[in-house]
């Protein structure tokens, strides 16, 4: 498989719950998928292979088989994901929201597995549009959408503003919501969600998996932790062990280990 992310943008991921790339879908692509969302949402046959399920011959089709985006799915979900939905997001022209921060995935406790959305911006976002809005390192709090939806601020939280052909991949779990648009275009994303079939075991690039520096990027303090940072960073651990196949992996102060060592286990 060609253009899989790296180990360090793995760890960003499971730190985060996000990433951000630019230049995915090239700008004469982008602009025919645009003209193709208005017409294009509803759901398809939920829980069948992705491949077999999600059109061919459109614009939209050619967007997510493109090398870099299957790539960047198979080193997220590996190989045979499960086409789960998909719809175009809009957002009117001259809109006010308020506050709307919502988790996807409350029914969703599954150990170490866990699901992607794909929002895809096919043009220019800019901050006055009202791209949506994520709080990183949020995807292992699971919540009622009730607690969280009047949040109108949280520190750390972050919003897309990016050049058209944009895709942020995330995890499902993370806390999110739409803004305002204050200008005088519509604002549009397209979500796709998949599922896993396989154990999300190893399946982005493994040639930097020894950088020193991903141990740093698994330390990310995003702002809003506080002095549970200890918490999320003990999240962090157990699920960089999962996907990176390393289960005697730690960082910083080493937290797993307090849970971890028995001292029976070690007098016997």
């Amino acid at each position: 498989m060609e253009h899989l992310i790296s180990s360090k943008d793995m760890a960003q991921f499971v730190a985060s719950g996000y990433l951000k790339y630019e230049d995915m879908v090239p700008e004469k692509l982008s602009k025919a998928c645009r003209e193709e969302m208005e017409h294009h949402g509803g759901y398809l046959d939920v829980g069948t292979l992705f491949e077999d399920t999600w059109p061919k011959d459109t614009a939209l089709g050619e967007a997510f088989r493109l090398p870099k985006v299957k790539g960047l799915i198979h080193s997220l979900v590996g190989p045979d994901p499960l086409y789960d939905h998909h719809g175009p997001h809009l957002t009117r022209a001259h809109t006010t929201r308020g506050p709307d921060m919502h988790q996807d995935s409350v029914i969703d406790f599954r150990q170490d597995y866990f699901d992607i959305q794909l929002s895809f911006f096919p043009v220019d976002t800019p901050d006055e549009m009202g791209g949506t809005f994520l709080i990183p390192g949020s995807h292992f709090r699971n919540v009622r959408t009730s607690e969280i939806s009047g949040y109108p601020h949280m520190i750390g939280k972050i919003w897309a503003t990016c050049p058209g052909g944009t895709i942020y991949v995330w995890n499902t779990r993370v806390w999110h919501g739409s803004r305002s648009n204050y200008t005088d275009q519509d604002r549009y994303m397209y979500k796709l969600r998949l599922n896993p079939t396989k154990p999300q075991i190893r399946n982005f690039d493994t040639s930097d998996l020894d950088d020193p520096e991903i141990g740093r990027v698994l330390q990310t303090h995003h702002g809003w932790e506080g002095n549970d940072h200890r918490y999320e960073l003990m999240k962090r651990v157990e699920l960089w062990r999962y996907v990176s196949d390393q289960p005697g992996y730690d960082v910083g102060e080493r937290f797993l280990r307090r849970r971890e060592y028995q001292p029976q286990r070690v007098m016997a």
